[in-house]
């Protein structure tokens, strides 16, 4: 066996070649050496591109009954996918994933569904980072009373079941989406003040921070300006994988009620109005069903990717 002697030249090149490569090249390079992150940013492209261009791609209104359509058309409740290209007679109204049991159709409100979905996902979980990214730096900065009181208020509400409190506080509220996004909101952010506290903590006694200290820095360029961009690394992963959480903590509120309500096309609030139709209608339950299980593998395989790629011990870069 042949074996492969790296000269200091080569070292020294390849280690000059890591330092003038920045933190993100370092992980993007990582996130798409992962194939498990590569299909989910392909799911969650296609995603995206469905959710922005579904008002050029859906053939109906996704709120409009087909009784409302002009002329009307023969259509039946529940009817089963009709696809002309597959063998559908002419003479029917194509619908591709069919109609629900108000005689809407099922694939303009799946692609609707889309942008609302992803919508839900990323205003929640960015209002829950923005809230608790505050607290939880708060908290591990000055430590005291001010930590002990953030961090028993975040244990309360850790205390209970996240969609259970949710379930709570839409009850209180009032159901709807606006309502619906809030309580989820308020349920996640425990999670990230803990972990923006974490990182607080064990970046606040580092030696740049203790320079900027003795420079003069006062608490407002120490905290925002060096301790917080060196914190936000398990946020983002934390962010990501809180993306999946909340459109699945949405469409569970939906599926019971408290979240949009109808005609809005919520992937969620379509499979709880269609539940008792999964024997004589199958195919209205599984379209849902699929497309939040495929949003959320999505954001889990990406978060899971950039887990690993902003692992600090991988300090190792493949070519």
């Amino acid at each position: 066996m042949a074996t492969i002697t790296a000269t200091p030249a080569k070292l020294d090149s390849e280690a000059l070649a890591l330092k003038s490569t920045s933190l993100w090249q370092i992980t993007w390079h990582r996130l798409f050496r992962r194939k498990s992150s590569i299909v989910g940013m392909i799911i969650l492209a296609i995603l995206v591109t469905i959710a922005l261009t579904a008002q050029w791609i859906a053939p109906y209104s996704p709120t409009l009954s087909m009784l409302d359509v002009n002329p009307p058309q023969n259509v039946q409740k529940r009817s089963s996918p009709c696809i002309h290209l597959l063998g559908c007679p002419q003479d029917q109204p194509q619908h591709i994933m069919g109609t629900d049991g108000n005689l809407r159709d099922e694939f303009s409100r799946m692609l609707y569904g889309a942008r609302l979905s992803l919508m839900i996902g990323l205003s929640t979980v960015t209002f829950a980072i923005i809230i608790g990214t505050v607290l939880g730096a708060l908290a591990g900065y000055f430590g005291g009373w001010i930590d002990n009181l953030i961090m028993r208020v975040m244990d309360v509400l850790l205390a209970f079941p996240s969609l259970l409190l949710a379930i709570a506080i839409v009850t209180v509220l009032g159901p709807g989406l606006i309502n619906a996004l809030l309580a989820i909101g308020i349920v996640s952010i425990p999670a990230y003040a803990r972990v923006m506290r974490a990182s607080v903590l064990s970046i606040r006694e580092m030696d740049f921070v203790s320079a900027t200290r003795s420079l003069g820095g006062n608490t407002y360029e120490i905290l925002f300006k060096c301790i917080l961009p060196n914190a936000l690394t398990p946020l983002i992963v934390q962010g990501t994988l809180g993306i999946a959480t909340a459109i699945l903590d949405a469409a569970a509120l939906s599926f019971l009620g408290l979240g949009a309500q109808p005609p809005t096309p919520e992937w969620g609030s379509m499979l709880g109005a269609e539940r008792n139709q999964v024997f004589t209608a199958p195919h209205l339950v599984f379209y849902p069903g699929l497309a939040i299980m495929l949003t959320v593998l999505s954001f889990n395989l990406i978060g899971d990717g950039l887990r690993d790629a902003l692992d600090p011990r991988l300090v190792h870069v493949s070519s």
